[in-house]
């Protein structure tokens, strides 16, 4: 695949996320990424925020001032949020980026991405690794994992695992996260987790590689 048309051989990307978990995730993303880059890797910087990104102009801003500020100012900017901020913000991942298009206008540099319903979503393909952790059998939630709601979101899935598990110990979301996803193949949960390909594969795309 032709380089995405910003692609440069010391490529920044900048990724807005919402907190300790999907900072725990970067390890894991930089080790898939490794098997599919060679050569290409990007710089990946992770912004986090305390419970969510921002929105409307202030989203604007940080995007505009990550593209053009600092010594190496980014290449291309990623925001990831959850459908479940905790308010009525987004109707689904689909809603949620629409949104945050519209918030930060036509920019072909910016790649709005969503987590359906939360980013425990994403841990979800990985149950028999979160019943190991926990200490219970307790099956996971039926269905496809980016399907499980707003009612009963993934990550409430995963604390009431942990809560009548033998572990004793309550989910950790940075501690926990990152010891279900070790080891594993991103590309396992991408199969089953659209909205975690689509981000994936814009990461890939961007560097010049080939997408899941």
């Amino acid at each position: 695949m032709a380089p995405w048309p910003h692609w440069s051989p010391r490529l920044k990307i900048s990724i807005l996320v919402e907190g300790k978990t999907e900072m725990a995730f970067k390890s894991h993303l930089i080790a898939f990424l490794g098997t599919r880059l060679a050569g290409r890797m990007p710089r990946l910087d992770m912004w986090p925020y305390d419970g969510r990104i921002p929105k409307e102009d202030k989203l604007k801003r940080v995007v505009e001032n990550l593209l053009t500020s600092g010594r190496q100012p980014s290449d291309a900017v990623m925001a990831l949020t959850d459908v479940y901020t905790g308010t009525d913000d987004f109707v689904d991942a689909t809603d949620a980026k629409r949104k945050m298009r519209m918030w930060v206008g036509n920019n072909d540099r910016f790649f709005p991405h969503a987590a359906q319903y939360d980013f425990e979503a994403w841990l979800l393909p990985f149950w028999e690794a979160i019943q190991t952790i926990a200490g219970h059998n307790r099956a996971a939630p039926p269905g496809p994992p980016e399907s499980v709601n707003h009612i009963r979101p993934p990550a409430h899935h995963v604390r009431e695992i942990f809560r009548i598990g033998t572990c004793r110990d309550a989910y950790s979301k940075p501690r926990d996260a990152n010891k279900i996803l070790q080891g594993k193949d991103l590309s396992i949960a991408a199969a089953r987790c659209p909205e975690l390909k689509a981000f994936l594969n814009s990461i890939v795309t961007i560097s010049g590689g080939i997408p899941l």
